[in-house]
């Protein structure tokens, strides 16, 4: 029988299917009129990095038990800023993309006897009241939130006695010496609201959004408190390389796993390095 908690979650955010710099199946896909896009070898190399994520990391770090995934917004890169950087400006199109990269690893969950959730990300990239993420959710078979949708603004997650958060925004800069400014605040404005109003506070707090991982951790009365930021799936993107000192980008997940003793939190993190180096 399939236990209704399992202790692992896998979490992966910010894939900006779509994006042709964001991640693609090496097979590449089909489009409406009847042309094809091929991924570029900066997307080949995030696919490897992909495959390994999922084929051999994610089944050592829940030791082959079950696990469920949450996909923590940004499935989607979308029609945004006018950039020319996407594959395609049709819907039907974008949806595709999103829909044929992500069914292999939400079957994965599936078939680990895990259960896979959906939180939206920003409108910019996948539409007014996060429309796209939710019709890609409900095609996928998201868990549906208690209004019957599909994708949801925020989630928590029980894993034993504990509580684990989902959002998809956080606070970010330009400097990677400012990068812990925004984990600190985040979890101490979630101290003081629960404190404010008797309301109990998630153990883990996991957000998105910045294409860098970052984790902060403080003790107190149930262990460990965690505030942890997902690396994403995308690389530089024309808006990033407008900052005077862009950071690069890194790609993988975040494991949250109930152990025999506690709750912790890992990552697995990729590098590219400068895409513009021509070494």
């Amino acid at each position: 029988m399939k236990p209704k908690h399992p202790t692992n979650i896998i979490v992966v955010s910010d894939t900006h299917c779509n994006s042709t710099i964001g991640l693609c199946r090496p097979e590449g896909h089909r489009l409406d009129d009847g042309g094809a896009y091929k991924p570029s070898k900066f997307q080949r190399a995030l696919w490897g990095m992909f495959s390994d994520f999922c084929s051999e990391w994610v089944p050592r770090v829940t030791r082959g038990g079950p696990w469920d995934l949450v996909i923590n917004g940004d499935a989607i890169d979308g029609d945004h800023h006018k950039t020319p950087t996407i594959i395609s400006r049709n819907l039907q199109d974008q949806f595709r993309v999103a829909r044929d990269t992500l069914s292999g690893i939400v079957k994965q969950c599936k078939d680990s006897g895990g259960s896979y959730y959906h939180v939206r990300g920003t409108e910019a990239h996948v539409g007014p009241s996060a429309q796209e993420e939710e019709r890609l959710a409900e095609a996928l078979g998201s868990v549906p939130d208690k209004t019957g949708n599909y994708s949801r603004w925020r989630l928590r997650l029980k894993l034993g006695d504990h509580i684990v958060a989902f959002r998809h925004h956080i606070g970010g800069g330009q400097s990677g010496a400012y990068e812990g400014t925004a984990l600190t605040k985040t979890q101490y404005s979630q101290f003081s609201d629960a404190g404010r109003w008797g309301r109990p506070v998630a153990q883990v707090d996991v957000r998105s959004h910045r294409h860098r991982y970052g984790k902060w951790e403080k003790d107190g009365a149930q262990g460990h408190y965690i505030t942890v930021v997902t690396p994403g799936w995308q690389g530089l993107t024309p808006f990033s390389h407008r900052m005077s000192e862009p950071q690069e980008p890194e790609f993988g997940g975040v494991l949250v796993r109930l152990g025999d003793e506690e709750i912790y939190a890992r990552s697995k993190v990729y590098s590219i390095g400068a895409e513009d180096d021509d070494q």
